[in-house]
C-alpha cells in the first residue's frame, strides 16, 4: 500500500467528504494530521488518487503505542478482504485494535479466521453529528472552565472506560497535549468533569464524577467544546456506545442527529499482549 504524503493528504481530505457519513472518522483523521503535529501516524492507500480503501495507522514507537487502533474506510468489501488477505499491512501477531463501518464485519472476521486470529468485539457505536452549533445553549455555568493539563492525564486515564493502565495513558496524554479539551475545576483547581478530543477528531471521553454528576456539567462541557471544534474549522461529531441512552440522549437534545446507515464497530485482537501495569 502507499504512504500519502502532506499534499496528498491535502487532497485526500477533500476527496474523503465526498464519502461522508461512511467516512467520517478516517475524515476526521486526516482533518486533525493536516492541522496538528502530534504522535506521527501514516495514512496508507491501496491505489492513488482511486483508492478503494484507506487506513489510519498510527506509527508504533514505543510499546504503549499497541494500545493505538488503526482505522479502515473502504469502498466495498471485495477490496477491503483483498488488501487484508494479500498485504502484511497489518501485524497479526501482536494486539491489534481495528475500527470500521459495521458492515463490513463478517470481512474482517473472516480474514481474521484465516490468519488464525480470534477477535473480541469491544463496542458498536452510533455516530452522530452537528451540522449548526448556532443552537447551542450559552455557557450558563458558574463554576471555572478550563483546558485540561498533561498533570491531568492519570485522572482522566484511571476514570476511562477503556483504560489499559500504560498503554492508555500514553493515548490520553497525546490528546490532552496536542488536541482541543475541556473540563470543570473545582475550588482547589482540580477537573470533576472533562471532554476530550480523539486523534480522529470525534469528541469523547465525557466524563463527571460522581459526586458532581446533576449540575449539569456534561451538556456545558458538550457544547463548549463544539463551539470551541467549530470556530476552529473542525467536523462535529462523536461516537456513543449502542446501550449508551443516556449519552444519546444528551448530544440529541444539543441538536447532534444520527445517520442510521452507518455504524462503527471495533475489534481487538491478541489481547494477551496487553498487561496494564
Amino acid at each position: 500500500m502507499k504512504v500519502l504524503t502532506k499534499e496528498e493528504l491535502k487532497l485526500a481530505e477533500k476527496t474523503l467528504r465526498h464519502y461522508l457519513p461512511k467516512s467520517q472518522q478516517v475524515y476526521g483523521f486526516v482533518v486533525l494530521i493536516n492541522r496538528v503535529e502530534a504522535d506521527p501516524v501514516d495514512v496508507l492507500v491501496d491505489h492513488w488518487p482511486d483508492f478503494s480503501v484507506l487506513l489510519v495507522k498510527p506509527m508504533r514507537q514505543e510499546e504503549a503505542d499497541l494500545y493505538k487502533g488503526v482505522c479502515i474506510f473502504a469502498k466495498d468489501g471485495v477490496a477491503l478482504k483483498n488488501v487484508l488477505l494479500e498485504t502484511d499491512i497489518l501485524d497479526w501477531t501482536q494486539y491489534l485494535c481495528l475500527s470500521f463501518d459495521l458492515c463490513y464485519e463478517e470481512t474482517v472476521k473472516a480474514v481474521a479466521a484465516n490468519r488464525g486470529v480470534k477477535g473480541t468485539k469491544m463496542s458498536v457505536c452510533h455516530m452522530i453529528k452537528l451540522d449548526d452549533c448556532s443552537d447551542l445553549p450559552t455557557d450558563g455555568l458558574s463554576v471555572q472552565v478550563s483546558s485540561l493539563q498533561e498533570s491531568h492525564t492519570a485522572l482522566v486515564n484511571s476514570t476511562w472506560k477503556f483504560g489499559s493502565g500504560k498503554f492508555s495513558e500514553r493515548m490520553i496524554r497525546n490528546m490532552i497535549l496536542n488536541f482541543p479539551s475541556c473540563c470543570v475545576l473545582d475550588s482547589d483547581g482540580q477537573p470533576v468533569a472533562w471532554i476530550l478530543t480523539y486523534c480522529d477528531c470525534a469528541m469523547g471521553i465525557l466524563y463527571t464524577m460522581p459526586e458532581h454528576r446533576k449540575k449539569g456539567y456534561a451538556k456545558a462541557l458538550v457544547s463548549i467544546m463544539a463551539k470551541k471544534l467549530h470556530s476552529e474549522g473542525y467536523p462535529l461529531y462523536c461516537f456513543i456506545e449502542e446501550h449508551n441512552r443516556l449519552s444519546y440522549s444528551l448530544f440529541a437534545s444539543l441538536g447532534f442527529t444520527e445517520d442510521p446507515s452507518y455504524r462503527v464497530t471495533w475489534y481487538s485482537f491478541n489481547e494477551m499482549f496487553l498487561n496494564p501495569q
